[in-house]
């Protein structure tokens, strides 16, 4: 784990947790939350990738790498432990660890294997995350805190041949409604981003064409993950008397509305 934070002076009230902080969606996010004062603990399986993401924020940044896989409940816990020991509080987890599995398989071909590995990382992840989260900011003084859930444009709307992606994505979105509601008393916001085409390595073939409803290949617009994360960033910002319950973000031109 890197201890930047400890030896940081007049270290900042906010502090975040963001999952799947290696690359992508949560590289970006966690950049801009360091960028904007906040504490921020970078997880994800692989060490090395956490530390470049670290190395990115720069040496003023408060940020600690804590390695951890989401599916694991002794890794959570090891890793809640670990941000109430560095910050002391939690004000924000983005539940961000995702995977969209094997590729495009048809529903008949997809291994059971391959369907477990997409949701215990996309949907179980989350819920351990939130459910760690949700006991600490209930715990904390003062109570509350924020939880932003990545949800996905599939989480209205399928691709072709993504079904536990797309089911797990669904989820999501009833995991979300659940801890607004149960998050209540607590002073405990949650909302969903649902995020489509940004410029990462999981969208890469969008560039080269990806599968459409009528069975053609076509290369779809994408947008910068920098856009994302200023939207997390607003969505982080608010107070806990405010939430943006759902918010879809996306590149302008993608197959979306009327897609199909």
């Amino acid at each position: 784990m890197d201890n930047r934070l400890l030896n940081a002076p007049n270290a900042p009230t906010r502090t975040a947790l963001v999952t799947g902080a290696g690359s992508g969606i949560g590289r970006a996010v966690a950049l801009a939350l360091a960028g904007a004062g906040w504490a921020v603990a970078l997880a994800g399986r692989r060490p090395d990738p956490l530390a470049g993401t670290a190395a990115l924020a720069g040496e003023q940044a408060r940020v600690i790498t804590v390695p951890a896989d989401v599916t694991r409940p002794e890794d959570v816990d090891a890793l809640f432990s670990s941000v109430r020991e560095c910050f002391g509080r939690l004000d924000l987890l983005f539940n961000n660890a995702g995977t969209f599995g094997p590729g495009s398989v048809p529903v008949e071909d997809l291994a059971y294997e391959d369907w477990r590995g997409v949701v215990d990382v996309n949907l179980t992840g989350a819920f351990l995350c939130a459910q760690a989260a949700y006991r600490q900011m209930k715990e904390q003084d003062p109570q509350g805190g924020r939880i932003i859930n990545n949800g996905s444009i599939s989480a209205h709307t399928p691709r072709p041949h993504s079904v536990a992606y797309t089911a797990t994505k669904h989820a999501i979105t009833g995991l979300t409604k659940s801890l607004s509601l149960d998050g209540r008393p607590h002073r405990i916001a949650c909302g969903q981003i649902d995020i489509g085409n940004a410029a990462t390595d999981m969208t890469e073939r969008m560039r080269t064409g990806t599968l459409q409803a009528n069975g053609e290949l076509a290369v779809e617009p994408v947008m910068a993950a920098d856009d994302v994360a200023r939207t997390v960033l607003h969505m982080a910002d608010l107070p806990l008397e405010a939430n943006v319950q759902f918010a879809t973000v996306m590149a302008t031109a993608m197959p979306y509305v009327g897609r199909g």
